[in-house]
């Protein structure tokens, strides 16, 4: 009985365990992009970058403020140094020395020191540097996150058409697979040519390479959306959306007229961080020919015995006290820090033209963006009406090979037709999904900062 007990615990923590490492998650795609947000990999760090630009945001801060540093020491003079004195002070021979041992044998001592900094021109734009930097890095997890966004629509969007490739390809397959039977058993009939089956089989070889490859490709994309979603390649996902009903939702024509604001863009943002900062490094070298003046105070005790005696109560502590102010004053570098603020002030220019070659970089991007979506939209609304056709065409030479009106050749034309035609039409689905996303990460339409 113990040992049924034992074995039954054990397949049922088994089982607990296997369960708990396959989840099935199910998503539609606002989810899957709200999920990824938290849990990308690239996310995830650069919310760390914000947390490490706060800490450094304030250690620069610190470096301004009261800094205490304590001291203590301890010597035990194993061999006591030996000074010569003339031998004339103790009524000796004139010429002659007496060695003679000075202090005690131990001390101890300690020391406390408060440092305060008063003036600093290079502290005062730290501080200031310090807050550009948490905005570039608030800017950069902006961008990872519009960056998370557009992967995540891409690798749902190329999810859910390889599973509609799949799908139409079966049905194609079954279809062909009937036509194959029927056109085999009229040519054992003599009723049709050798070639008519041969052109059949041709079709379903390829209609079978193709769902083979959808296959593949389908785990391929399911893997590749999991490690976009930060979780396991081997997690089980349900998609609820549909690549048509994506596609639906995905058509606005108003938002090609939509006007950009050019300070919201994140590239724009984030180059403007990069100019602040090189002001700020400008600043900072021509602050170096300024004085910086600091001051301390420290307190301190110190004790000598020829024994360790330092923690008997007879002990004598002798205290001292220092107040100082230490100011620099830069005099004379040999034009090194004139060097230093002409290299600051080029690295500014520079980073100034590579701000205007950014705003014009954005304005081409969404000329871009905007003339590629609308081609998505226009490519999927003429892929429906073709695969319309194409259905009639292939419906119609489907009735006149059966009725002897048409050959096999005219029939496989119409089939691949009808297979290019469908397959255009689930690709142009995915390109309405992924250009409007690309836009949007342009105008920065989704407000992801605060995510």
């Amino acid at each position: 009985m113990i040992r049924k007990g034992v074995i039954l615990n054990f397949l049922l923590l088994s089982a607990l365990g296997f369960a708990q490492q396959n989840n099935t998650y199910s998503f539609n795609l606002e989810e899957a992009i709200s999920f990824a947000i938290d849990s990308n990999y690239s996310a995830i760090n650069a919310r760390r970058d914000i947390a490490i630009a706060l800490q450094q945001k304030w250690e620069t801060t610190a470096t301004g403020l009261p800094q205490i540093d304590g001291k203590i020491s301890y010597n035990n003079n194993l061999k006591q140094p030996i000074t010569l004195l003339p031998a004339e002070i103790t009524g000796g021979s004139p010429g002659t020395f007496v060695p003679v041992t000075f202090g005690t044998k131990q001390n101890a001592s300690a020391v406390a020191t408060l440092n305060q900094l008063i003036f600093d021109g290079s502290y005062l734009v730290g501080l200031k540097a310090a807050k550009t930097f948490l905005k570039y890095s608030a800017n950069l997890s902006e961008k990872t996150n519009l960056q998370v966004r557009t992967g995540i629509i891409n690798a749902y969007g190329s999810v859910v058409l390889s599973e509609e490739l799949i799908a139409i390809f079966e049905k194609n397959k079954i279809n062909l697979e009937k036509n194959l039977f029927e056109t085999r058993k009229i040519y054992e009939n003599g009723l049709a040519e050798e070639e008519d089956v041969e052109q059949l089989v041709i079709t379903l070889l390829e209609i079978d390479s193709q769902l083979s490859n959808a296959k593949r490709s389908s785990l391929i994309a399911r893997q590749m959306f999991n490690v976009a979603l930060g979780i396991d390649v081997d997690e089980n996902i349900v998609f609820e959306d549909s690549l048509d009903d994506l596609a639906l939702q995905n058509i606005s024509l108003s938002l090609l007229n939509d006007a950009l604001n050019i300070e919201d863009n994140v590239d724009y943002k984030i180059a403007q961080n990069f100019t602040e900062q090189r002001q700020l490094e400008m600043r900072l070298e021509k602050s170096r020919a300024m004085p910086n003046l600091s001051a301390f105070v420290n307190y301190g005790t110190a004790a000598n015995s020829d024994d360790f005696s330092f923690f008997d109560s007879e002990q004598v502590w002798y205290q001292s006290s220092l107040l100082g102010l230490s100011l620099n004053v830069p005099i004379f570098s040999s034009g090194m820090r004139s060097a230093k603020t002409q290299r600051a002030k080029i690295a500014l220019e520079q980073a100034e033209t590579q701000m205007e070659e950014v705003v014009q970089n954005i304005a081409l991007e969404l000329n871009t963006a905007k003339s590629n979506y609308q081609f998505a939209i226009e490519n999927y609304e003429n892929s429906k009406k073709n695969i319309a056709l194409a259905e009639r065409i292939e419906n119609k030479n489907q009735i006149k090979f059966t009725e002897g009106l048409a050959t096999s050749f005219e029939l496989r034309q119409a089939q691949t037709q009808l297979y290019t035609s469908q397959q255009q039409y689930f690709q142009s689905m995915h390109d309405v999904i992924t250009t409007k996303a690309e836009l949007e990460s342009v105008l920065n339409a989704p407000d992801l900062i605060n995510n």
